[in-house]
């Protein structure tokens, strides 16, 4: 069980090299790099809408906000506790008006969301199907990382069904689940591109970014990718500049 609100220890944190304050749990699931990669990745232009699904306490709404300043972000987090810490990090951040990030399930939408109505979807979905591992003890780390009622099939025809034709998707996964992601959006979405986050050396990628276009037939297409980190560990140039000065991610 979730802890009651006034049990929740929180910390102040930021991100973007202090560009954005940000307010989350010190328990459970903690802000690490995928959202700001995530929010990198998505092509917004001024004006358009973009929604954040399982937008947890306003990571990548807050970045894409602040990197693209004409835009709209909307988010859906179905747990009460982040939801209200994205409400406090957006007023925070003078984003009010701009970003809010409503409580909602994404099986059970809130009405305000209208079907086909943006330009663009983004979302980090729990990495886990729920029979592949033990949960972990805190019960929102767990619905961070392990899917429940809503499995990795929802989240794609939900993000699908909330964009507009011709709009983007974006997801951040597990590369080994890339197999599973691609097969949720085959014959739904196209122009795929997957787009690998190397740690660097020689080992494998554990993280893509995944963009699909809706009703668009283009071919799927894997891009060279991102090396995150340098021999001696530091963060290369090129991710250091997401990171800490909030550059967009060309797939």
């Amino acid at each position: 069980m979730n802890k009651p609100d006034s049990a929740v220890t929180i910390t102040d944190d930021t991100l973007l090299d202090g560009r954005i304050h940000l307010t989350q749990p010190r328990e459970g699931y903690r802000v690490a790099i995928d959202p700001i990669f995530l929010a990198a990745s998505v092509p917004a232009a001024p004006g358009d809408m973009v929604l954040d699904v399982g937008a947890g306490v306003g990571a990548a709404a807050l970045c894409l906000a602040w990197r693209e300043a004409s835009c709209q972000v909307r988010g859906i987090e179905v747990q009460r506790d982040l939801a209200r810490l994205a409400a406090g990090n957006i007023d925070r951040n003078g984003f009010a008006g701009r970003v809010e990030v409503m409580i909602g399930d994404l099986l059970r939408p809130p009405p305000r969301l209208a079907p086909s109505s943006f330009h663009h979807v983004m979302a980090n979905p729990p990495f886990l199907p729920a029979d592949a591992a033990t949960p972990p003890p805190h019960h929102g780390r767990a619905l961070a990382h392990l899917e429940g009622e809503a499995t990795l099939a929802d989240w794609v025809r939900f993000c699908l069904t909330m964009a507009r034709p011709k709009g983007t998707i974006t997801f951040i996964h597990r590369a080994d689940r890339m197999e599973a992601l691609l097969g949720e959006l085959k014959s739904r979405a196209g122009d795929i591109v997957v787009f690998p986050l190397w740690p660097g050396g020689s080992r494998p990628a554990s993280r893509i970014l995944v963009r699909a276009r809706k009703e668009v037939w283009a071919p799927t297409r894997l891009a060279a990718g991102l090396v995150l980190h340098e021999p001696d560990g530091r963060y290369t140039p090129a991710a250091e500049a997401i990171l800490r000065d909030g550059v967009g991610l060309v797939l």
